[in-house]
């Protein structure tokens, strides 16, 4: 990958379907998630499709699925199989890998193959689809890995658009992803680059306190147009938190092209926008060189 030639690296794009035609979520949720979002666009893009979108715009794309078999009860999209398609497409494609953490031991061993075998560069948890506590010590020796590893780990904090508007959530517990329990994962393992997903409404004081008290945690974007992005935000993202916060679109619930104009309309200052569209990314996913 070319970092001279991209103009944006957008750090949040989900894999929703498989070359076999198999989703990463069942109907219910998945028709709930693009009423939330109000997603017309087409919902469920393979890999070589994402890697056509991205090309054509000048940016790269963190890609992955959620591996949440024990949450949801639906089988995953195979995290190597992304990594292998991604692989076909590196001048705009970065793969994270996701693994279920309630696999235990096997989760650790898988995580270290994805990385080694597959090339895969980060790790995607989604605690409340996932249904799992970050900050429970069983899963220390996954955290230990990864930092072992050098490779970062972003986690889903605040409210999801996953089972928004059906009958109890389907079950789905916001309160995993309060981001203050990963302030004990960023202080229990420094080592490890940590990455605070999305505006974490209702916790959005909670995300800025922890990115700024914690020199390895950062805060992506994405996931809400920036013209709904909480008022201190924008303003921790002009100033202390400049070289923390990073570009993610959500794509493809929200597209790179809807984010990205959004955010010209956003009072960011003019030295800040390439830090938060493309440097900032740069550095956390170890592309600086």
């Amino acid at each position: 990958m070319d970092p001279a030639a991209l103009d944006a690296i957008d750090v949040h794009v989900h894999v929703e379907q498989d070359a076999h035609g198999c989703f990463s979520l069942d109907r219910e949720l998945m028709d709930a998630s693009a009423k939330y979002f109000r997603a017309d666009q087409d919902r469920t893009p393979t890999v070589a499709s994402i890697a056509e979108h991205y090309r054509a715009r000048r940016t790269a794309a963190v890609v992955f699925t959620v591996d949440a078999p024990a949450g949801t009860g639906h089988p995953a999209l195979s995290s190597e199989e992304i990594a292998d398609q991604a692989a076909e497409h590196p001048d705009v494609l970065i793969p994270f890998g996701s693994v279920d953490p309630h696999a235990g031991k096997a989760a650790v061993a898988r995580a270290r193959r994805l990385v080694t075998e597959h090339g895969v560069r980060g790790f995607k948890f989604h605690p409340s689809l996932q249904a799992f506590e970050p900050n429970d010590v069983r899963f220390s020796p996954l955290y230990a890995a990864l930092e072992e590893l050098g490779v970062p780990a972003l986690f889903h904090t605040g409210q999801t658009g996953i089972g928004a508007g059906l009958p109890g959530g389907r079950g789905i517990k916001l309160r995993y992803s309060d981001p203050m329990l990963l302030d004990d994962v960023a202080a229990d393992f420094p080592g490890l680059t940590i990455v605070l997903a999305h505006p974490s409404v209702p916790w959005q004081d909670e995300a800025i306190s922890i990115a700024t008290h914690k020199a390895n945690v950062y805060i992506d974007l994405s996931g809400w147009s920036p013209k709904y992005f909480p008022p201190q935000l924008v303003r921790a993202a002009n100033t202390l938190l400049k070289r923390k916060v990073l570009f993610g679109s959500d794509f493809p619930v929200i597209t790179p092209d809807r984010w990205r104009a959004d955010f010209e309309a956003l009072e960011i200052k003019d030295d800040v926008r390439p830090l938060i569209l493309k440097e900032n990314a740069l550095r956390v996913l170890g592309l600086t060189g």
